[in-house]
């Protein structure tokens, strides 16, 4: 299923964009040969507010660099060459206006980004349209997250601890396919997760450092919770219509399932117009 939604949304996008033109369509913008671009930010001498826009293709980042941001981006249409823009500790790297002047194919297009980041602590928000992501946050110092996308297919992870306390992780996505993993590591106190229609899954491995609460408001969707038997752990479903399977090892008292556990507490409160949720460990 890998690219399908992406595609999929997208030609219906462009078959309606196409069909508010008025006369004649303008030539079609030919990709050219394959640039790669090297990517660097030095640390600043202030706090880090760091802003990645990126619009399609695909997008990696890894933690490792030496700097604030290292990596590369690799592209074919000019427009896509990436600008870096930088006020104090506010620093935004984005990728540079491209419009539409015709159709070429999606195959054609090559836009990738790799990006490494830094241990610095950060206010990290990543702004993204119908894209590929693969994100490892593993072990970065972030204080606050968000992430804002489109019609995406993201594997976001935090494979290692986070230093630092991430105050709100915001991710706002439209109809995706999104699976974060690992984030007890994220040492998150507040999870802000809306969707549109979709498959997702919030995996809840990891190491809880303290209580978090989590918010889920999603369309029509398919959703799973994977939350480690040891959790304490209660999980609220407000539903119009809604399949909710758990584990026998919890117990139901209406719309609210509740797991026993030790340490920190994790409470998820999630209103859904339809669709499944499945409680696993």
């Amino acid at each position: 299923m890998k690219k399908n939604l992406i595609l999929a949304l997208l030609a219906l996008s462009l078959a309606a964009l196409a069909c508010s033109f008025q006369g004649n369509l303008p030539a079609i913008k030919t990709p050219g040969p394959d640039v790669t671009e090297q990517v660097s930010v030095k640390v600043p001498d202030a706090d880090v507010n760091l802003t990645i826009s990126f619009g399609a293709g695909q997008l990696t980042l890894a933690p490792g660099a030496q700097n604030l941001v290292d990596g590369t981006a690799k592209y074919n249409i000019p427009d896509f060459k990436p600008q870096i823009e930088t006020v104090g500790g506010n620093i935004t790297i984005k990728q540079g206006d491209y419009q539409l002047n015709g159709f070429p194919a999606m195959s054609d297009i090559k836009n990738e980004w790799n990006l490494k980041l830094g241990s610095v602590p950060m206010n990290l928000t990543i702004n993204a349209g119908a894209y590929q992501g693969t994100f490892d946050l593993g072990g970065l110092a972030l204080t606050n997250l968000a992430i804002n996308d489109g019609a995406a297919e993201v594997v976001a992870s935090f494979s290692a601890p986070n230093p630092d306390k991430l105050a709100v992780f915001s991710y706002k996505t439209g109809a995706s396919n999104v699976t974060l993993n690992k984030l007890g590591n994220a040492n998150f106190a507040s999870l802000i997760f809306e969707s549109g229609a979709g498959n997702y899954k919030l995996d809840f491995n990891g190491t809880l450092q303290r209580d978090g609460s989590v918010n889920i408001r999603s369309g029509m969707s398919n959703l799973t919770l994977v939350i480690p038997a040891n959790v304490n752990a209660t999980v609220k479903v407000s539903s119009g219509l809604s399949n909710v399977q758990f584990p026998q090892s919890w117990s139901q008292n209406g719309d609210t399932y509740t797991q026993k556990g030790e340490g920190s507490a994790l409470t998820i409160i999630i209103e859904m117009g339809a669709g499944n949720v499945q409680i696993s460990q």
